[in-house]
C-alpha cells in the first residue's frame, strides 16, 4: 500500500501545487522565526564578547526587583556599588588594568554636513577609555584616544555615518546642550554594534556624564578588570576564577559587591538580553500558525476531491481484500510526501526570507553579522510541523475513503452531499456563547461595579475576550457550510440580473458543494476577520489621539526631541523663552526613580509649570483645582491612578525618591485622558524629590500671545533652536500627524505579516476553482456542446470565485468589526475614547474581493476551455 500510496502522490502532485505553496509559506514563517531568534541570540553573543570583554566583574550582590528604585542611567540588573572599589580591585596583584567604567547614552553626534546623525532604534553610546584604562576590544584604524572633553574618537561605523575623519571639528550635543570637539581617532571593534553609534571621549568626561545621569556621585554600575595571566590576551576559565577569588578577598564586608569571572557575567547579560527580545520569535509564530490553519482548509478541500475522484478506485481496493486501515494509509502516504515537499521548500524560503532580512536591516545601517543559517533542529521542526498540518488536513478526507462502503463507492458520483443542519445548529450555538463572553468583558469593563459577583468582577475582561473570539471564529467555520445555500442565492442576486444563465449557474454550483465552498471562504475569513479588527484598531486610535489632543491640549505648538534619547536641552527652552510672541513654555521633566510604596501600578511622574494646566492642558478637574495644587506643591494625579489607589483629594501619600520619602498632599485629580497613568509636581516640589540630574525635560508645549501669526512663529521658533540640533517645533496638526504615523507604521507591520494567511487563502480559491473544475469536465463539455461560448465559461467560473471571495470577505468584515468594537470598548478608560469604524477601507476589501475573484478565475477557466469538447463529454 506504501507503493500504492507513493504513485497516487505521483500521479496527483500536479494538484497537490496550491497545497505545497500554502504549507511552504508556513513552513518559511516558522523556520525563519527560529533563524530570526538564532540570529539575534548570536549578535547578541558576539556583541557582548566584545563590549563586556573583562576576565573579571565587579557588581553587586543585591538583585533589582520590579520596585527597587533604580536610575535609569543603570544597566545593571544588581544594586549599583561604590565607586571607591575601583582602586581596591585595581590594586590586586593580577589585574592589569580596567575595563570602560563609564558608559553614557542620550548624546548626539552632529555629521560633517550639519544634520544630526540618525540611527534607526539603536543608541549613541559614549564611553570612556583611555591609553592606561583601555578597551581591549578596541583597534585604533588612525589617530589615538581623546584626552580631555574637547576631544572625541569615533568607531569606524560612527564616522562612516558621520562623514568626519581624524582632525575633523563637530559638534556634540550632551544632554546639557551643544559643545564644539575634534575628532582625534577612529577605532574598529571586534564585532558589528547592530548600528549603535559609540563615541570614546575622555575618562573624566564620561564619569562627570555619569554622574549627571545617574544622580550618584559615589555609586557605580559594576566593574570591569583585566588580567595579566595570558600575556595581554584573555584569561582562560581558570585563571578568571583564579583573579575572581583574588578580589573577592579584597573587597570590604558589607559592600554589597562581589566579583565573577567574566564568563559569568557575559551569560547573565546574554541571557538577560535575550529574553528581552523573546517576544520577536512568538509575534511571528502567532502569523505563521494562522497562515498553517488557513493552509490545513486549502489541503482539506484538495484531497476531499481527490479521494472523491478516487473513490472508484478505492473501492476496488476494498473489494479485493484491502482493509480500511490500508486505504487509509494509501491516503496518508500522499500527505505526508505533500507535507515533505512543502517543508522542505518552506524551509528554503524561510532561509532566504532571513537573509533578505539581513540584508534589508544592513542597508538601512545596522549591520548583523550573527549566523542566520538554520539548524538541523530548525530544520527537523519545520519538517514536523508541514507534515502535521497535511495530516491534519487529510485525517477527514481519509477516513471517509477508507469507512465508505465499496457499493457506495462505486456509485460516489451521483450521491448527495450530507445535510449541514447539525453544524449550522452547533456553529450557531458557538457563535450565541462567544457574543455572551464578548458581552461579559463588556460589562466587565465598566467602572465601578460591575456584576453581583465580586469573583467575576475580579477578572481580566481579557480573558472573554479571547475566549468570545476564539467562539465566535471556531462557530462561523463550523457553521459556514449551513449558510452557503442562502448566501450564495444573496450574493447570485446581482450577477443573475445582469448573467441570467452564467449567475444562475455559478450559484447552484456553489450550493451544491456547500463544504467545499465554506472551506475555501473560511480560509480568506480568518485572515479577513484579524486585518479589518486591526484596521478598526487603528482608526479608533487615530480618531482617540486626535480628539484627546484636539480637546485636551490648548496650546499652539508641541515641541519634542528627535534625538538623545528623548531629551530636551534646558537651553534649547530657555531659547524659544526669547522669541518675541511666545505667552508661556510649558515644560514637562520626566523624574527617575519616584515611586509610591503600596501603589498597585506605577505611576510616573512629571515636574511642570502650573501654566501647564491653564495654557496646555485642559484639567478636566474632577476633584480640586489643578493650577491651585501646582501653586501649593501639591500633587495633581490623574483619575485612572487615583481609582486604581483608591486616592481622594486632601490625602497624603508617600512619595519615595533617590533623595528620601517625603509625605505630600493631593490637591486634585484630573480625568483630562492626555495625562493618563500620570501624577504632576510643580519645580519646588521636585527639588525636594530629585536633582537636575535625575529628571530631563521629555516634551514642552507653547502657547502663542493672542493675535500672533502661528507660521512666522513657527518658523522663528525653529530658528531659536536650531543650534541644538535635537528639538522638533510642531503644531498641532503635525503632533497628531506623527501619532497616528507611528500607529500606521505598526498596523502597516501587522498587515504584512497577515498578508501571507490572505495569499495563502487566494492560492486556496484557484485550488478549488480548478479541482472543481476537473472535476465537472463532462459537465462544461456538455454545456459547451449545447452552445454555451467561451465566454460564458468563463463568467461562470468568474461569478463562482467572486462569490467565494465575498463570502469570506464579508464573513471576515463582520466578524473582525464586531472584535474591533469590542476590543476598542475594553480600553476606553486608557485613553480609546474614540470609536472610528473605517467604512471606506471596508467597502474597499469588498470591492477587492470582488477583483480577486476574477483574477483567480482566469487559470481555471483557462484550463476548462483547453479541454476539446468531445473528450470533455467522454471524460469519466
Amino acid at each position: 500500500m506504501i507503493k500504492l500510496g507513493l504513485r497516487d502522490a505521483r500521479s496527483h502532485f500536479s494538484r497537490f501545487v496550491m497545497s505545497i505553496i500554502a504549507i511552504a509559506l508556513g513552513v518559511a514563517f516558522v523556520v525563519g522565526s527560529f533563524c530570526f531568534r538564532e540570529m539575534l541570540n548570536n549578535q547578541v553573543s558576539e556583541m557582548l564578547s566584545t563590549n563586556a570583554d573583562a576576565d573579571v566583574y565587579v557588581r553587586g550582590t543585591v538583585k533589582n526587583t520590579n520596585d527597587s528604585s533604580t536610575s535609569l542611567s543603570s544597566s545593571s540588573d544588581y544594586n549599583l556599588i561604590s565607586d571607591s572599589l575601583i582602586d581596591t580591585a585595581s590594586h590586586v596583584e593580577g589585574v592589569s588594568g580596567t575595563s570602560p567604567l563609564y558608559t553614557v547614552s542620550g548624546l548626539v553626534l552632529v555629521g560633517k554636513d550639519g544634520n544630526a546623525v540618525a540611527t534607526t532604534g539603536a543608541p549613541t553610546l559614549a564611553m570612556g577609555f583611555s591609553s592606561k584604562d583601555s578597551w581591549r576590544s578596541v583597534t585604533f584604524t588612525s589617530g589615538t584616544y581623546a584626552k580631555n572633553s574637547s576631544e572625541l574618537a569615533l568607531d569606524s561605523y560612527a564616522a562612516s555615518r558621520a562623514g568626519l575623519k581624524v582632525g575633523d571639528s563637530t559638534t556634540l550635543v550632551y544632554p546639557t546642550g551643544p559643545a564644539k570637539v575634534k575628532v582625534v581617532g577612529v577605532f574598529s571593534t571586534k564585532s558589528s554594534q547592530a548600528g549603535a553609534i559609540i563615541l570614546g571621549i575622555d575618562e573624566s568626561g564620561a564619569k562627570a556624564l555619569y554622574q549627571q545621569t545617574s544622580g550618584s556621585t559615589t555609586k557605580i554600575d559594576e566593574i570591569g578588570l583585566y588580567g595579566n595571566a595570558n600575556h595581554g590576551n584573555a584569561l582562560t576559565q581558570q585563571q578568571q576564577q583564579q583573579l575572581a577569588d583574588k578580589v573577592n578577598a579584597a573587597i570590604p564586608s558589607g559592600s554589597k559587591a562581589t566579583a565573577i569571572t567574566g564568563d559569568e557575567m557575559r551569560a547573565e547579560k546574554t541571557k538577560s538580553t535575550q529574553d528581552s527580545l523573546g517576544f520577536i520569535q512568538p509575534m511571528i509564530l502567532i502569523f505563521a500558525l494562522i497562515a498553517l490553519f488557513v493552509g490545513s482548509f486549502i489541503i482539506a478541500n484538495t484531497f476531499s476531491m481527490i479521494v472523491r475522484e478516487s473513490m472508484r478506485g478505492y473501492a476496488l481496493l476494498r473489494s479485493v481484500g484491502a482493509s480500511p486501515s490500508q486505504v487509509f494509509l494509501t491516503v496518508v502516504i500522499q500527505a505526508i510526501v505533500l507535507g515533505v515537499v512543502g517543508s522542505g521548500i518552506g524551509i528554503g524560503l524561510g532561509w532566504g526570507m532571513i537573509k533578505l532580512i539581513v540584508y534589508g536591516i544592513s542597508q538601512s545601517g545596522s549591520t548583523l553579522t550573527g549566523s542566520s543559517n538554520p539548524t538541523v533542529p530548525d530544520m527537523i521542526v519545520g519538517v514536523i510541523v508541514g507534515v502535521a498540518v497535511s495530516l491534519i488536513g487529510a485525517a477527514l478526507p481519509a477516513r471517509h475513503a477508507s469507512l465508505a462502503p465499496p457499493l457506495q463507492a462505486m456509485n460516489e458520483t451521483v450521491n448527495p452531499e450530507k445535510p449541514t443542519r447539525v453544524r449550522g445548529i452547533l456553529g450557531f450555538a458557538m457563535i450565541v456563547f462567544g457574543v455572551g463572553f464578548w458581552a461579559l468583558s463588556w460589562i466587565l469593563s465598566n467602572d465601578g461595579k460591575q456584576t453581583p459577583w465580586d469573583w467575576l468582577n475580579s477578572t481580566n475582561p481579557a480573558i472573554s475576550l479571547g475566549i468570545g473570539a476564539a467562539l465566535i471564529l471556531l462557530g462561523t467555520i463550523v457553521m459556514a457550510p449551513a449558510i452557503v445555500q442562502p448566501v450564495s442565492r444573496i450574493l447570485g442576486w446581482m450577477p443573475s440580473l445582469a448573467f441570467p444563465v452564467t449567475g444562475r449557474l455559478a450559484s447552484r454550483n456553489l450550493a451544491r458543494s456547500k463544504r467545499r465552498t465554506a472551506n475555501t471562504a473560511a480560509a480568506l475569513f480568518v485572515g479577513v476577520a484579524i486585518v479589518s479588527c486591526l484596521g478598526v484598531m487603528a482608526s479608533s486610535v487615530n480618531a482617540s489621539v486626535s480628539g484627546i489632543i484636539e480637546s485636551g491640549i490648548k496650546a499652539d505648538f508641541a515641541v519634542l526631541a528627535n534625538g538623545g534619547m528623548g531629551r530636551i536641552p534646558e537651553q534649547g527652552i530657555d531659547a524659544m523663552k526669547k522669541v518675541k510672541g511666545v505667552k508661556s513654555i510649558s515644560s514637562i521633566a520626566y523624574m527617575m526613580d519616584i515611586s509610591y510604596p503600596g501603589t498597585t501600578d506605577k505611576p510616573t511622574t512629571y515636574m511642570a509649570q502650573p501654566s501647564l494646566f491653564t495654557d496646555v492642558y485642559d484639567p478636566v478637574d474632577t476633584a480640586g483645582n489643578a493650577k491651585q495644587a501646582m501653586d501649593k506643591g501639591q500633587l495633581v494625579v490623574s483619575k485612572s491612578v487615583a481609582d486604581d489607589n483608591d486616592w481622594q483629594v486632601g490625602q497624603s501619600i508617600s512619595v519615595k525618591s533617590a533623595q528620601g520619602t517625603e509625605k505630600l498632599t493631593i490637591g486634585a485629580i484630573s480625568d483630562n485622558s492626555i495625562f493618563s497613568g500620570s501624577i504632576y509636581v510643580n519645580q519646588e516640589t521636585a527639588a525636594k524629590l530629585t536633582t537636575e540630574s535625575t529628571r530631563f525635560i521629555a516634551q514642552a508645549y507653547v502657547k502663542a500671545d493672542a493675535g500672533q501669526n502661528l507660521k512666522n512663529l513657527k518658523a522663528d521658533l525653529i530658528k531659536a533652536v536650531k543650534p541644538y540640533y535635537v528639538i522638533s517645533v510642531m503644531t498641532k496638526d503635525e503632533y497628531k500627524s506623527s501619532i497616528s504615523s507611528m500607529v500606521n507604521q505598526v498596523l502597516l507591520i501587522l498587515n504584512a505579516l497577515l498578508a501571507l494567511s490572505i495569499l495563502i487563502a487566494i492560492f486556496g480559491i484557484v485550488n478549488t476553482l480548478a479541482l472543481s473544475v476537473s472535476e465537472r469536465t463532462k459537465e462544461i463539455g456538455l454545456l459547451r456542446a449545447i452552445g454555451a461560448g467561451r465566454g460564458q465559461i468563463r463568467g461562470m467560473i468568474a461569478i463562482e470565485a467572486s462569490m467565494i471571495s465575498v463570502f469570506g470577505t464579508i464573513l471576515g468584515l463582520i466578524v473582525g468589526t464586531a472584535a474591533g468594537v469590542v476590543i476598542r470598548r475594553l480600553y476606553a478608560s486608557q485613553g480609546l475614547t474614540e470609536l472610528n469604524i473605517p467604512v471606506g477601507e471596508l467597502v474597499g476589501f469588498v470591492v477587492l474581493a470582488i477583483l480577486v475573484g476574477m483574477i483567480t478565475s482566469l487559470p481555471p477557466a483557462r484550463k476548462a476551455l483547453k479541454v476539446p469538447v468531445l473528450n470533455a463529454v467522454a471524460s469519466e
